[in-house]
């Protein structure tokens, strides 16, 4: 595992993966002629047609390269207000506590943490979508998910300075900037690794030692819908927390690294205080809501065992830099020359 080391992040998060919103495609950026070499004609195809749309396009993606770079400082900064100026309304949603666990929830916590614990037996207990490995558990009671909404909309119309979750979603609150890391999503994570150990062993569902959380929030006039992605994840977990809202269905296809010629789809519905778990590298995205608000928690787990061996994002093997907090869950290689070869993936950390 990773106690005692920094966490890290990977340097293709300033080149790999950057969207491109109003064309709806991802892209590695190096500079403007491997641009046009490598997504001229993905950009044209989708209606990136003349010299000026390339060059918006061209300005777009530099803009959310130096967006990154400061991301780390400006996190820090907006975390150290935060903490001095906000005035939770409801403190009591900081600290996890079992009366904000379903019972359901409850009950295969114990069974997954019982001698004998096995992977059919855990099924009993969850919903399964098609053979994708995609699960449904109850997470969280209503009235918790209404008490959390209720402090994420006061901090929300508050004056704190706020970060938007990522380059696809516009509104929404990272939760670790609120001071929930510690106290709330760590013991959460931790009280789900028995279940993630069972279903998705080979991504070090095991030993999930980091995370990075945050709620999204879509509503007519914003984020209506989201696009087709991967999570920078081994395992995610999605939580819808309300409100009322009609459509919005999420949809998943392959999973990224078994591309198909024809993916094949399906969709699922949103089930308030019931969570969704999934490879992080399962495309996926969200339909189009048609009215109300939705809000979901999202909580990308992260193996340092496993990413520290090849990045999710660019597929290389890691080049480290410095990050803040968990990073993007990585860690420095021990000391040791050579790492032992084991088939615990969880050992490899």
């Amino acid at each position: 595992m990773s106690a005692g080391r920094p966490f890290r992040g990977c340097a293709c998060f300033f080149t790999d993966n950057i969207f491109v919103g109003r064309f709806g495609l991802h892209v590695r950026y190096r500079d403007e002629p491997q641009l046009r070499r490598d997504h001229g004609r993905a950009l044209r195809e989708r209606g990136c047609r003349s010299e000026e749309q390339f060059r918006e396009v061209l300005r777009e993606i530099e803009a959310e390269v130096q967006r990154r770079k400061q991301l780390p400082h400006q996190s820090v900064e907006r975390r150290a207000i935060i903490s001095r100026c906000y005035k939770p309304k409801h403190p009591e949603v900081y600290t996890l506590q079992d009366s904000f666990l379903a019972p359901e929830f409850l009950e295969i916590e114990r069974f997954c943490t019982s001698p004998g614990a096995d992977l059919q037996g855990l099924l009993s207990y969850l919903e399964s979508f098609s053979d994708k490995r995609i699960y449904r558990l109850p997470v969280f009671t209503q009235q918790f998910c209404q008490a959390l909404l209720d402090e994420l909309e006061n901090f929300e119309q508050s004056d704190m300075p706020k970060g938007r979750p990522n380059t696809m979603n516009n509104y929404g609150v990272l939760l670790n900037e609120l001071g929930m890391d510690e106290r709330f999503l760590t013991p959460l994570r931790e009280r789900l690794r028995p279940i993630t150990a069972l279903l998705y062993p080979e991504l070090g569902g095991a030993c999930l030692d980091s995370h990075r959380a945050f709620v999204v929030k879509y509503a007519l006039h914003e984020d209506l819908d989201l696009s087709s992605h991967y999570d920078n994840a081994e395992v995610t977990l999605n939580v819808s927390l309300g409100k009322e809202f009609t459509e919005g269905n999420l949809y998943f296809g392959e999973f990224s690294q078994d591309p198909s010629p024809v993916p094949q789809y399906i969709e699922v519905e949103h089930v308030w205080g019931r969570g969704l778990l999934h490879r992080g590298g399962q495309i996926h995205g969200a339909l189009p809501i048609a009215s109300g608000e939705r809000w979901n928690l999202i909580v990308w787990m992260r193996s340092s065992a496993v990413r520290n061996r090849l990045c999710p994002m660019c597929r290389r093997k890691p080049e480290l830099v410095e990050a803040e907090g968990f990073g993007d869950g990585f860690t420095e290689p021990p000391q040791e020359e050579e790492q032992p070869q084991t088939v615990n993936v969880c050992a490899l950390g």
